[in-house]
């Protein structure tokens, strides 16, 4: 085992709104740089339906996320995609087990 882990966090809006969730995700991740344990973040849509998004995140490590997590400026960096949260999807953590540059893992 790694010791890393992947977050996943699922956002809904209008299809005519993805521009918003967009430029959250944008101004989120300017605020994260240099968060420390964050590895790296993504932003994906769903081919068929335009209106929602995955975010994912990958730490160093569960206590890595976690610290971030209960810090004091979790909350305010990440404020501009909360009104967006879908509550039908639970937010998810993975452990990633296994990786390779060739998609083998």
């Amino acid at each position: 085992m790694t010791g890393r882990v992947r977050i996943l966090l699922w956002y809904r809006v209008p299809p005519e709104s993805a521009g918003t969730v967009t430029s959250a995700y944008h101004a989120i991740g300017d605020s994260l740089a240099g968060t420390p344990g964050l590895l790296r973040t993504e932003l994906w849509r769903y081919p068929d339906d335009p209106g929602a998004f995955v975010v994912t995140s990958e730490w160093a490590s569960r206590e890595a996320f976690d610290s971030w997590e209960r810090s004091p400026g979790h909350r305010p960096a990440t404020a501009a995609l909360r009104p967006f949260y879908d509550p039908e999807r639970p937010i998810e953590l993975l452990d990633i087990v296994s990786a390779s540059a060739s998609g083998r893992g």
